[in-house]
């Protein structure tokens, strides 16, 4: 009785896998981050230093990273951090295990790339290319918001 609704549901599940399961090559999330903010030089090295620090727990890296004032959504709350020492000395309840430990198995292929940023952990953390200059043509890489 159980059995052709099963073979009917397990049949749906393996029709949809591959819509779900669509990780992009990491040449091709460079190229959409290139195309769509530049710098993709300077979002490796970011990403990088974002991932072990979520990895490693080093708050002093994520404060620096974080451009300021930048919002926090934590606790069911939502702040805005005006300082990167107002980050460092909160980072115990700002930043949650779970969105650290999301971030730091981040896979280059599964970011998130739009016209806003790039998205680590399915948008529990966003980066977005900061201009340096009055015609953008240097930039960095900093913490746009974090979303636990």
């Amino acid at each position: 009785m159980f059995r052709p609704i099963a073979t009917t549901v397990l049949s749906c599940f393996m029709l949809l896998a591959p819509l779900t399961a669509s990780a992009e090559s990491a040449d091709d999330v460079r190229g959409r981050i290139e195309d769509l903010h530049g710098n993709a030089d300077g979002f490796d090295e970011a990403f990088k230093l974002v991932t072990e620090a979520m990895k490693f727990g080093d708050p002093v890296t994520i404060s620096d990273l974080g451009n300021y004032p930048l919002t926090v959504n934590a606790n069911g709350e939502t702040y805005d951090i005006l300082s990167a020492k107002d980050m460092l000395d909160n980072y115990g309840s700002l930043v949650m295990q779970e969105t650290q430990n999301a971030v730091s198995e981040q896979q280059y292929g599964d970011l998130i790339v739009n016209s806003d940023g790039v998205g680590l952990a399915n948008g529990a953390l966003w980066m977005s290319a900061i201009c340096d200059n009055d015609d953008c043509t240097q930039s960095h890489w900093a913490i746009m918001s974090i979303n636990n």
